[in-house]
Parts: structure tokens; sequence; C-alpha cells
């Protein structure tokens, strides 16, 4: 998006406990606030973050410094309390462009490599990721990459999500990272429609795959996603059956005749240590 707003932001701490959706979890992690993807259904559309600014979602991200500091301290005194496991990121994408000058999300890695936590779950749907091949190969099986990559369709893609990274280099991405054997799945996270091939073309790349929606994954049972107005694209692309809350059945049966079923998840469960 044009004309984004960068602030520099000073926040006392940089982790935060997990709760709700993802109790599973000791910590959440935001390297930024805000997100430059802008995509049409995201839920923090509708959370206090975005809701408080005057700035539409999608045209500021704040830039927290010294989040590598914060962390090491954080990460030394949550070690002493118990099993450390940290979900990284619940409202931003931690590669935002901005990270390839900024650099806060390699820094809270190169964190992590020195104090390691029990295990880091990274969530994101940019190429920028494979940058850190070399730190995650330093976390070994503590790691798990989770690449966002909600259809096989490009077209589609640009219809939801025009300031996203296309989806060839993503699934270029879960080739790099299968190459150098860091843990990753493809995260079908909202449905999109997509074509019978979006199995086929994730097999070679991943053994996990985990499919969520609307109704299961914006923490509200769909009631986030209504509100921000994403029926009437649907309707508009003449796709309303792909909004419905049984959508993604028809999506778990084409990918179970593709993977072994125990390696298709379906919302929270993939998204678990």
């Amino acid at each position: 998006m044009a004309n984004e707003t960068y602030k520099r932001t000073h926040p006392k701490t940089i982790s935060n406990k997990g709760t709700g959706y993802l109790s599973g979890y000791s910590h959440t992690l935001n390297p930024y606030a805000g997100c430059s993807f802008s995509c049409s259904y995201c839920y923090v559309r509708q959370m206090p973050i975005s809701l408080f600014r005057q700035e539409a979602w999608g045209s500021w991200v704040d830039i927290k410094q010294d989040a590598a500091k914060l962390l090491r301290k954080e990460l030394v005194i949550a070690k002493r309390k118990g099993p450390v496991t940290i979900f990284m990121s619940t409202s931003t994408d931690p590669y935002q462009p901005v990270e390839h000058k900024e650099g806060v999300t390699r820094s809270l890695l190169e964190a992590m490599v020195d104090e390691p936590p029990d295990f880091l779950f990274v969530q994101t749907r940019s190429p920028l990721v494979r940058r850190d091949i070399d730190l995650f190969a330093q976390l070994g099986d503590r790691v798990r990459i989770s690449m966002t990559i909600e259809t096989d369709l490009e077209d589609i893609r640009k219809q939801f999500t025009p300031e996203a990274p296309p989806i060839a280099a993503r699934l270029k991405t879960l080739q790099l990272l299968r190459d150098a054997d860091i843990p990753a799945q493809a995260t079908i996270a909202p449905i999109l429609p997509s074509s019978e091939m979006f199995p086929k073309l994730l097999k070679p790349l991943v053994n996990r795959v985990c499919i969520d929606d609307y109704y299961m994954g914006d923490g509200s049972g769909g009631k986030r996603t209504r509100s921000i107005g994403m029926e009437s694209i649907y309707a508009r692309l003449g796709l309303e059956d792909w909004y419905k809350p049984d959508a993604y059945r028809s999506v778990y049966d084409r990918f179970v005749e593709v993977f072994p079923a125990e390696q298709v998840y379906i919302s929270q469960t993939g998204f678990e240590p």
C-alpha cells in the first residue's frame, strides 16, 4: 500500500501471555504493530489495535525498538518458570516489507538462538522468511515455519489480498525451507476458492497442512469477518458457496485424497506446539 506511515515505538515488554485460541502457547510475540499486507479478511481489523487508530488498517506499521534486548531478558525469566513456547505473530506478519531494512524479526530470532525457547511457531505469508534459514537451522526441531497459502489461484489472491506476496514466491520459499530441512507447513487460512490441483501442488513441498476458515479461525465464530463485509466480495465474484461454514470440508476432502490424513490438520490443532 502506498503512503504507509512508519513509527518507531519503545514498548516496555515484547512478549505476551498466550491466551484464548493460542492458549497452548506460553507466549505470543509481535515484532511490529500494524501490517502492510492489508488482507481484506484480516480479523485484526476488528481488534482494538486497529479500531483505536485513526489510520486505515494496512496503511501503518509501528517498528518496535530494542525488541531483542527486551526478549533476551524476558526469555531468561520465563524459562525459570517452565516451558517456553512462542507463537510469532498473532496480530502482524513478522516479515513486513520494512523488515528488509529494519531487521527486528531477525534480531529476535538471534536472541532465541542464544536463549532457545522450547518451541517457536513462525506464522507468515512473506517469502522474506527464507532470509533467516540460517537461524532456523540452528533452532532445529524447536521451530516450525507456517506459510500462509490460502489458494493456488493468483487471480483469486489478487481479489482478496492484492498487497500480499504472490503465490509462486511463497511456494518457492516452501521449497527452499524443505531443501534446508527446516520444519514447515502450508497453512490454508482462511480457505479461499482454489482448484482441485491445489493439494498436488503442495505435496512435494510439505508433509503438514493446516486448513482453517473464517468461522473457526477468526476468534469470534465468524462475527469479526462478517462485520468487515467479506460476504460482499464473494457475492461480487459469484463465489458465495465458498463463504459457507461447510466450505472447508470440500478442501479437506481434496487434501486427504493426496496427503495422509494425519498430515492434514483443521483449525486450532494445526497451530498448536
